[in-house]
């Protein structure tokens, strides 16, 4: 079952957690205008659903996002690079590709 199947919230976003999978995750982020995932963009997304899933529900703003990917990239990247990876802003973008709910957070600090 692909993303055009799958229950959405008005702004796209995936309404069951267990509906993703890499594949859902491509055809968002193609629909997203991103079309082509690199390793950086699967750590991200990888990152914001193991915080969601296995730290209470926890969704990182983009500082804490920067802290996790500087440990895993093994260079501190800056908010800008994130934006280059998400253009749509990270918190935003990221976590839909991610298969998460919407974040209310309004910026990204």
């Amino acid at each position: 079952m692909g993303y055009a199947d799958l229950e959405k919230t008005e702004k796209g976003f995936l309404v069951n957690l267990d509906d993703w999978n890499e594949d859902v995750a491509k055809e968002i982020a193609a629909a997203e205008d991103l079309h082509d995932l690199s390793d950086k963009h699967w750590d991200l997304i990888k990152f914001l659903r193991d915080e969601y899933v296995n730290n209470n529900g926890n969704q990182p703003n983009e500082r804490n996002m920067v802290k996790a990917m500087a440990d895993i990239w093994g260079e501190k990247p800056s908010t800008k690079d994130l934006y280059t990876l998400f253009p749509m802003q990270p918190s935003k973008q990221a976590t839909k590709i991610a298969g998460l709910p919407e974040t209310k957070r309004k910026g990204g600090y």
